[in-house]
């Protein structure tokens, strides 16, 4: 592993690709994907015509897992990666994904199968041959951090265990010195856990004062958040994130401090910040929340998120940013604005990339693929297999109360096509959600269809023909939302009602969502999905 000094990687890394490195735009000065001058690149094409990182000839694009992936922790464990995310309001979550070349991910398991809230930026660690992952939940009411263990990491997983941390979230997992086990908090805060990582041992302490940024940038707000603690040569690293997570695209950074114990003190590294979206015209905005990995051939990078520029609706995706240590003991990123081609990680063995999302209902694929919006306790009960279908009781009135299932879409331009079929006095359709303010889509019940738009309804006549069962199709390009209706699936009838949905994300509405296409079923009765059918549109990356 090659050390430069701090002085050579900021001149060559950051403002310039250095010679004999890899060929990375520079940071800062570096052109962006939507100057005229730089070559637009674009993503592979893999499963549907989804994105895809890998572009085949040793380089990868960014996102590593595009679509709303957020505050990523990455694990390695031998020959293997393994990563989870922030799953909010989706419930099964705390979904694991598998690599073993860093660039290509793809899904094994939902690890949290227990209602505890919206949940929010976790840490998946291992320690003694036990996987843990600590998870700050949230309900309106309470909010603390729990922990599920288990001995595979495929499962089965523990349910929740309570640590009661109400005032905090973002834990990051550290052993010190001492030998003892520690989870480092928002706002720069510590508590010391048992030896088998299940409890708390000892009060909430302060242990830093992370650093400021300058008064006149542009950020949302301080937010000392995400600390990920490592151990590396004689040194503990703290890397946090400050200047909030969404609000301008200049504001989420990513910080460093060091100390020689896990007790402090910590010294900020005087390049601070190693990591920020410097411009709106950059390709990705909001950077950070970054936790530092060891590649495969022992170099080193950097998994973090953003949002890209025009898309808050796609979430914040994971993005891999190369790292080189320097002479003086920090390190530094080496990416630039990671809007062009990086050389993949060195000794990678290969790894398969993502997964359909299309859906026959021949298998349960929640978790992995579907996830309820702010479920119940018992919401699988409302779900029956059937032979190439899936029935769901009715559940509320509407979207806003009846707990869709939705699953995350990686792409700008895309086409989601479901066979509906009614039971009973239900309504049931096809939606584009982001939360319960905010929806759009077409359903329809014995009475006729029923338009969603801005989380608001109107009713319309029922097409000729249609009695119990409809194909509906909902299109969304670029944030322009088209919406057919079919009686065969074949003869496609546009709805007359267009949209316009730039505007259904977090900074709008809140709870650091993503828009995704969603089923729903509210009412006394029941619905029946046949054939659920995923295309991605075509390449939108010239943007």
């Amino acid at each position: 592993m090659t050390e430069i000094s701090r002085r050579e990687l900021l001149s060559s890394a950051i403002l310039g690709a250095a010679a004999g490195t890899i060929p990375v735009a520079a940071q800062g000065a570096a052109p962006c994907a939507n100057d005229e001058k730089t070559p637009s690149k674009t993503w592979r094409r893999g499963i549907e015509g989804q994105r895809q990182a890998d572009l085949g000839d040793g380089t990868f694009l960014n996102p590593i897992v595009a679509g709303d992936h957020a505050d990523p922790t990455i694990l390695k464990d031998g020959d293997d990666y393994y990563m989870t995310f922030s799953s909010f309001d989706a419930y099964p979550g705390v979904v694991i994904w598998h690599s073993r070349d860093l660039v290509n991910w793809q899904p094994v398991v939902a690890a949290l199968t227990k209602p505890i809230g919206s949940v929010w930026a976790c840490e998946l660690i291992k320690h003694k041959g036990r996987y843990y992952i600590y998870i700050p939940a949230r309900w309106p009411d309470r909010k603390s951090t729990y922990v599920i263990h288990a001995d595979n990491i495929r499962g089965p997983w523990s349910d929740p265990i309570d640590l009661d941390l109400p005032g905090h979230i973002d834990p990051g997992h550290v052993v010190g010195e001492d030998g003892k086990r520690y989870l480092f908090l928002s706002g720069g805060d510590r508590v010391r856990l048992t030896d088998d990582g299940l409890k708390t041992d000892g009060p909430v302490e302060h242990v830093y004062d992370p650093w400021r940024y300058p008064e006149d940038w542009v950020v949302e707000g301080f937010a000392p958040e995400g600390p990920k603690v490592m151990r590396h040569g004689q040194y503990f690293y703290m890397i946090t994130a400050v200047g909030g997570t969404a609000g301008p695209p200049t504001g989420h950074m990513v910080i460093v401090a060091r100390s020689r114990s896990i007790h402090g003190p910590w010294e900020n590294d005087p390049a601070n910040p190693i990591v920020r979206t410097h411009s709106a015209k950059e390709k990705w905005w909001s950077r950070g929340h970054a936790t530092l990995v060891e590649g495969p051939a022992g170099d080193w990078w950097m998994v973090y998120h953003g949002y890209e520029n025009g898309f808050w609706t796609l979430g914040r995706q994971t993005l891999l940013d190369p790292v080189e240590w320097t002479k003086d003991g920090w390190f530094g990123a080496k990416g630039g604005d990671l809007s062009q081609p990086i050389a993949k990680p060195a000794q990678g063995k290969p790894s398969p990339n993502g997964m359909p999302l299309s859906d026959d209902f021949s298998s349960n694929r929640f978790g992995v693929l579907w996830g309820f919006y702010n479920p119940g306790p018992n919401e699988m009960s409302r779900v029956q297999y059937q032979a190439k279908a899936l029935r769901v009781t009715g559940k509320g009135s509407q979207p806003n109360d009846c707990s869709p299932m939705s699953f995350i879409t990686p792409d700008t331009a895309y086409r989601v096509t479901v066979d509906i079929e009614l039971e009973g006095d239900a309504q049931a359709g096809l939606l584009l959600f982001y939360s319960k303010r905010l929806y759009c889509g077409l359903g329809f019940d014995a009475r006729g269809l029923t338009m969603h738009r801005y989380g608001l309804e109107r009713r319309g006549k029922m097409p000729p023909g249609v009695e119990r069962r409809l194909h509906l199709q909902i299109e969304n390009d670029r944030h322009i939302v088209t919406i057919r209706h079919s009686l065969d699936g074949k003869q496609w009838k546009k709805y007359d009602v267009q949209m316009e949905v730039s505007g259904y994300h977090h900074n709008v509405a809140g709870d650091f969502l993503s828009l995704r296409p969603a089923l729903y079923v509210a009412g006394q009765g029941a619905a029946v999905f046949r054939d659920m059918r995923y295309e991605a549109l075509e390449d939108s990356a010239k943007s």
